[in-house]
């Protein structure tokens, strides 16, 4: 008969394990402020879009910088301040994390040009790559490592709560105040994370934290930069051979390789390159990015869908987008049940599967498609979602020891909002190089100069068309037709890259889970007993 197993001493102090749960619920507080924000922001798209007094009359370029400011500076900074949060406490960085954010959020709301909005964006994107990874790493301290799987997927599940809550809140809004409402509301959310976070959450640190790596996140920032900019540049040309374009893109590339390779010589890297050596977590970091990447490139193109072809308001746009929310608050937390049943490889590949069906699916969308169509697409993608973001979370932060909980969420979220960017800047630039191939054609009468600025995008188009009066009318079909064959072929290619990331999955993530050593002593003592 085999000694049962010794169950390990709990770690975690009584005063704290016996509000655990309260503790969670305030860190989901903290990160529904910063996912809610891009969710709010994805319905207001359109609105800023739109010439003054209504919005700034941003382009679809600075529109894509808007959101693209906040999530490469994000990404930028995330694993320093992980590192920060490691050596002066989480609870501190969190909490200075997010007064910078609320900051942020009310110089936002009264921008007066797409510049200032760009850059106040770029300052809440500082914020909040203090507070997301300090979220998790807090989680990782408060719960035993029994019970972090089932806190990690109800913190997961706080994603499509905010991804629920941020469109139709955007969307109410927008309906009753000025389009800076969006950001204003941040305010004070902001402010009661911090009370509760004072009284509540405890400090936690890492006791051998590592030295910041100030020029590997200098080479980090510049380098994504210089990419997503040549990317969106390339794509608002429509023209990728343009020596300008090329040249912005290669020197990024070039600046990126170079931070790889100074932080494999680095003694203090701001990423660890050698965990990269692990199969297990090269792909579970993968698949979190491509997610991303889907996702944030298919939210974009869909809010002008609903609101520029289909004519809905920002609100019903939001209430449109619920299903997916619901489907990541429903399967989210339960996804450990089936990874415990079939393994992270089955269900991590099966939910990357679905993505890809659906992402090709909006390729049967038109103008006068039934609308419960779209709805269910949305419905499967979060679930899809869900069953890829909650095995590789786990995956990830499991990986390494729980003193390092801060550099394994940086990690995990660096390269969740890289995916973001990324998909924003790749899968915007492929929607407006297809669109301006589309509508060209169809806008030979009008003066050179208002010709190339009504290519852009099809609200620069029905914008042109509106100042035309009937004169314009044959712009209007013009556009939904070409913005159509732009959303299929953009939906086309992010199913394309789900599909690579199913692959990947497929190779080299685990199967089931190994049998643990009381459940080995359990057979064996049954099997003794026969």
């Amino acid at each position: 008969m085999a000694t049962p197993a010794v169950p390990e001493p709990p770690r975690i102090p009584e005063a704290v394990h016996r509000r655990r749960w309260a503790i969670l619920g305030v860190l989901m507080l903290s990160l529904l402020i910063v996912v809610l924000d891009n969710s709010i922001l994805n319905v207001a798209i359109k609105t800023i879009s739109t010439p003054p007094p209504v919005g700034l009359g941003a382009t679809q370029g600075e529109l894509e910088w808007a959101i693209n400011a906040y999530t490469l500076v994000f990404a930028g900074l995330l694993f320093t301040a992980g590192l920060l949060g490691d050596r002066l406490g989480r609870k501190k960085v969190l909490v200075g994390g997010l007064v910078v954010f609320g900051l942020g959020s009310a110089l936002a709301a009264e921008s007066g040009s797409p510049v200032q909005l760009i850059i106040f964006r770029a300052i809440m994107g500082i914020g909040a790559a203090f507070v997301m990874p300090a979220t998790l790493a807090v989680l990782m301290n408060v719960f035993e490592r029994d019970e972090q799987p089932k806190a990690i997927g109800i913190w997961a599940g706080g994603v499509g709560l905010a991804i629920a809550i941020g469109p139709i809140t955007g969307g109410l809004l927008l309906d009753h105040f000025w389009w800076g409402s969006v950001f204003l509301v941040n305010v004070p959310i902001v402010i009661i994370a911090v009370v509760l976070m004072l009284a509540l959450v405890p400090d936690s640190r890492d006791p051998n934290p590592g030295r910041i790596d100030l020029v590997g996140v200098a080479l980090s920032v510049v380098g994504l930069v210089l990419l997503v900019y040549g990317i969106i540049k390339g794509g608002q040309l429509a023209d990728f051979a343009d020596p300008a374009v090329l040249l912005t893109i290669v020197a990024g590339l070039v600046v990126l390789i170079g931070f790889v390779l100074y932080e494999k010589r680095s003694d203090h890297p701001s990423i660890d390159i050698t965990y990269f050596k692990n199969k297990v977590f090269s792909a579970a970091i993968g698949a979190i990015a491509l997610v991303f990447f889907a996702l944030m490139g298919v939210t974009f193109f869909s809010v002008f869908y609903t609101q520029s072809v289909r004519g809905y308001s920002p609100l019903q746009t939001g209430l449109l987008m619920l299903p997916l929310a619901a489907a990541q608050l429903i399967f989210a937390p339960r996804a450990r049940l089936v990874v415990d049943r079939f393994g992270v490889r089955a269900v991590t590949t099966g939910g990357l599967v679905i993505l890809a069906a659906m992402l090709a699916a909006f390729t049967i969308l038109d103008a006068d498609t039934p609308i419960w169509i779209l709805e269910v697409i949305f419905f499967l993608m979060g679930m899809g979602m869900a069953h890829v973001m909650t095995p590789t979370s786990v995956v990830i932060m499991q990986a390494l020891p729980r003193e390092k909980a801060g550099s394994a969420s940086a990690l995990s979220n660096t390269f969740r909002q890289v995916g973001g960017a990324l998909g924003i800047a790749v899968l915007g630039s492929v929607l407006s190089t297809a669109y301006r191939g589309g509508i060209e054609d169809k806008l030979g009468l009008l003066p050179a100069g208002l010709r190339h600025t009504a290519g852009e995008s099809i609200e620069a188009t029905l914008g042109v068309a509106a100042k035309l009066g009937p004169r314009g009318d044959a712009l209007v079909g013009a556009a939904n037709d070409s913005f159509l064959h732009a959303m299929h072929v953009t939906a086309m290619c992010g199913a394309g890259i789900a599909l690579v990331s199913a692959v990947v999955t497929v190779l080299f993530l685990p199967g089931r889970p190994p049998r643990t050593t009381a459940e080995e002593s359990t057979e064996e003592t049954v099997g003794a007993g026969r």
